[in-house]
Order: structure tokens, then C-alpha cells, then sequence
């Protein structure tokens, strides 16, 4: 459910680059593009433009011709960047009620507790790109009411923030002031346990919040026997 609801995440995109970083994520994009979202460009992960999505995990092949569409070496992936072009699903080690996120740092800036990733490219993302987030643990130590560091920028109407999938549920900027907004629980999940694990006042719709969509038999099947035989989705998320 995890990987569906991150498939969802890119509906109506059109021919974008799927950009994920994460397994579920990764799995999600592949899916998508196997099922509703034919004119996704998904890659192997590097440089390698490919036909078909690839197992997650496991090489393109001997022939490269027999599974690839392109080519797209570092310069022109900036490009697309640049352009606006992508949709990445990024991580976040920590995220706001209003979409700002921290992959660089934790504590204070003159003296961090704990050293991360750095900025890298979490300000062209947000600012170029549609971005989304998947975060495999929902708890208050990601989702914070302040961001120790700003590596990316916030929900408004210049900056497409879109969706947030985690292991409890999906949400997206629609709350009030482009705020965080509950929108599907996964089954077995509920308000209140999502609530308890935010570090800040999560809106919840007053109409009521609907059940996270099951899989369907044809999307279980790509999942389970063409893009992840090897099951690596458990890694972050257990069924």
C-alpha cells in the first residue's frame, strides 16, 4: 500500500523524470509508469534511461540496447532540474507543518548533534520541481514543529509541494495556509495514532479522512514478480 500510494503520487504527470530516492519510492515510480503513467521517465537508478522499469536491485542486462530509451548523463539530469522537469520523491530527516525540510543537519547550526547528507539538492528540488516526500517512519522526531535546518523550501504557490506518503498514512500542503493535511489513513491506522506521532497540530479534515487504496491484483503482481521478486520493500516498510 505503501508503494501504491507513492504511484499515486505522480498521476497526471505526463513525460516528466520520476526522480525517487528511497526503495518504496523507487517502486512506487516503476509501478506507476508499468501502469497508469506510460509516459514517465524512469531510470536504473543512474544514468541509464530504461524501456521497461527494471527489477529493483538487480542490473539492466547484457544487452543495454535491449533495455534502455536513453541516455541522460549528469548535465542534461540538471537540465531537466533546471527546467522543471521532474518529480522527485525526496527523504527528510525532519519536516514542517509547512513542507520545509532538513536532510543536512541535527541541533543547533554552530554545533550539530548529528551530521546528514548536507543540502545537496533539496533547494533546486523544491524550488524547480514538483516534489513529494516519502518518509518510512512517521514519527515526532521527523515530523517537527521547527526544521533545525532549512535544506528545502516550503509549500506555496510558486513550489509545488504535493504529497507525503508514510508508513501510517498520506498527506498533503492543502491545509490551511498550504499546511500539512491529513488525506488517507492506512488500513488499521487511526487519526489519533497519526496525531500522537506529529510533532505539531496536523489538520484534519472535518468531513471525515478515507481509507488509503488497496492495490489492486494486476499492481501486487508487478510488485511481487517483475519489480521486486526480491522483496526488498520490507527493508523499509514490514507487510
Amino acid at each position: 500500500m505503501c508503494v501504491t500510494a507513492c504511484a499515486d503520487a505522480w498521476r497526471g504527470d505526463g513525460e516528466v523524470l520520476a526522480a525517487a530516492m528511497g526503495t518504496c519510492s523507487t517502486l512506487g515510480a516503476r509501478l506507476a509508469r508499468l501502469t497508469f503513467a506510460p509516459g514517465l521517465l524512469t531510470t536504473d537508478g543512474g544514468a541509464l534511461l530504461s524501456r521497461d522499469p527494471l527489477p529493483l536491485g538487480r542490473p539492466a542486462g547484457p544487452a543495454a540496447d535491449a533495455t534502455a530509451e536513453g541516455w541522460l548523463p549528469f548535465r542534461d539530469h540538471l537540465w531537466l532540474v533546471l527546467h522543471g522537469r521532474r518529480h522527485v520523491m525526496m527523504g527528510a530527516a525532519q519536516l514542517d507543518r509547512h513542507g520545509r525540510s532538513n536532510i543536512s543537519c541535527i541541533g543547533d547550526w554552530s554545533q550539530p548533534t548529528a551530521q546528514l547528507l548536507g543540502a545537496r539538492g533539496a533547494p533546486g528540488n523544491t524550488i524547480r520541481n514538483t516534489t513529494s516526500y516519502w518518509i518510512p517512519r512517521h514519527t515526532r522526531r521527523v515530523f517537527v514543529d521547527r526544521v533545525d535546518m532549512v535544506s528545502g523550501v516550503a509549500a506555496t504557490d510558486a513550489h509545488d509541494l504535493r504529497r507525503v506518503v508514510t508508513d501510517l498514512g498520506v498527506l498533503d500542503f492543502d491545509g490551511p495556509g498550504r499546511t500539512l493535511r491529513l488525506v488517507s489513513l492506512h488500513p488499521g491506522v487511526t487519526v489519533e495514532e497519526v496525531c500522537d506521532n506529529t510533532g505539531f497540530d496536523l489538520h484534519v479534515p472535518g468531513d471525515g479522512v478515507r481509507t488509503t487504496r488497496h492495490p489492486t491484483e494486476r499492481e501486487l503482481h508487478l510488485l511481487r514478480d517483475v519489480l521486486d521478486p526480491d522483496g526488498l520493500r520490507a527493508r523499509e516498510v514490514a507487510e
